[in-house]
């Protein structure tokens, strides 16, 4: 089914997906979309449903990704929507479906370098797996959105977006076709109801006023740890093709 608004006078995309690594600084994006105020927002829903086994869209409770993927479609059909997911799980449902991949959304990426996702999430699950790591499973997605997308979909670099968030923000929102709207990049603290089910993960999120540098001291040695050390050599490679094609900040040389 292609989206399609049922009173839709621009050209803007209908529904736009932001796929990050865990612990990307993802979920402070997702709290400048929100504060842009002209989307529908959705939190993790890919990953809530993986994880808990039904998640809400809307008006609407589904328990599988065809639902949810449905669902999605029909939201945007009253107003544009931004999703951003992670990718500590695959998605079998989305990426065999060849109009979601394709013509029915907007992908669009944002990465951190896994030494810094590795030691962040093992600070909060030290049994953390390979696989959820993201980097792999991220590779996957672009890669079939790439194959799909007349130009190569936007990836963003979270140490960027830190560093010049004025700039990468512009820069994304004219890769993706929706105005730069300066105010968004500054918001209320609080934690938001969308991620309350897993609000331990979303802390520096619920603290944060806008796109900060947080420097923490966590436990884990990367390089003494033979698991951790391996799940870096594992994930790298996809980090550093992604990064290889990320989007520079408007005006950067």
């Amino acid at each position: 089914m292609t989206v399609t608004s049922e009173n839709d006078t621009d050209d803007r995309p209908r529904i736009i997906a932001l796929w990050g690594m865990p612990r990307s600084r993802s979920t402070a994006f997702f709290r400048m979309m929100a504060e842009r105020g002209d989307h529908h927002v959705l939190h993790e829903p890919f990953s809530n449903l993986a994880e808990f086994g039904s998640v809400q869209v809307g008006d609407l409770t589904v328990g599988t990704e065809a639902e949810l993927l449905a669902a999605i479609r029909e939201l945007a059909r009253a107003k544009p929507v931004f999703f951003k997911d992670t990718t500590d799980e695959r998605y079998p449902a989305l990426l065999a479906d060849e109009a979601f991949l394709g013509r029915d959304a907007t992908h669009t990426f944002i990465i951190r370098h896994p030494a810094e996702t590795i030691a962040s999430y093992h600070a909060l699950n030290p049994e953390v797996r390979l696989h959820q790591i993201g980097g792999e499973a991220q590779f996957e997605i672009y890669r079939a959105v790439a194959a799909r997308s007349a130009r190569p979909p936007a990836v963003i670099d979270s140490a960027d977006l830190v560093t010049d968030a004025p700039g990468l923000i512009a820069a994304y929102c004219a890769a993706v076709g929706i105005p730069f709207l300066p105010d968004a990049l500054n918001w209320q603290p609080g934690e938001r109801s969308e991620w309350q089910r897993t609000s331990r993960w979303h802390e520096e999120a619920s603290s944060s006023a806008g796109f900060r540098t947080t420097r923490r001291d966590h436990a884990a040695d990367l390089a003494a740890d033979p698991a951790l050390s391996s799940y870096l050599r594992h994930h790298l490679p996809f980090y550093e093709t992604l990064r290889e094609r990320r989007l520079q900040p408007a005006g950067r040389e």
